[in-house]
């Protein structure tokens, strides 16, 4: 079985943000970082070269595979910011529906900029994602 490639990194989470080119990107990923890190209690960690994640947990799947991962996290990425919701999105469709303006993927959302969405609503998903994926693998960890 191939190993996953994007592993914790050491690298300077504080330097990452602060060499993002766009001031408004860079502005978003601010206030992320201190959103998700008042959510999680963890400290942001470098996921990779452009992954920021926050806490970690262990999965194993019933294939064999297993390994870690962040509970929740994002990446400014050029065409947009990726924020990470392992902990399942369709059972929130409720919210999702009033989140703002978005696109969304099995796991994660894509947003613009943090003014097109509902940061409250943004917290409720975020928080409901982490309790789900600490439940969930509170054995393996």
């Amino acid at each position: 079985m191939a190993a996953l490639k994007t592993k914790a990194t050491s690298d300077n989470v504080q330097q990452f943000l602060n060499s993002l080119e766009n001031d408004q990107k860079r502005s978003d990923c601010i206030t992320l970082l201190e959103l998700l890190e008042d959510i999680t209690s963890e400290k942001a960690c470098m996921w990779g070269a452009a992954i920021i994640g926050f806490g970690r947990y262990h999965y194993v799947y019933d294939s064999g595979r297993e390994g870690d991962w962040f509970l929740t996290g994002f990446a400014p990425r050029k065409q947009n910011i990726t924020i990470y919701l392992m902990g399942g999105l369709t059972e929130h469709a409720h919210l999702m529906e009033k989140l703002g303006k978005y696109k969304q993927g099995k796991g994660c959302i894509y947003i613009n900029k943090l003014s097109d969405i509902n940061t409250t609503l943004l917290r409720s998903l975020c928080e409901a994602s982490v309790d789900r994926l600490k439940k969930l693998y509170a054995d393996h960890n």
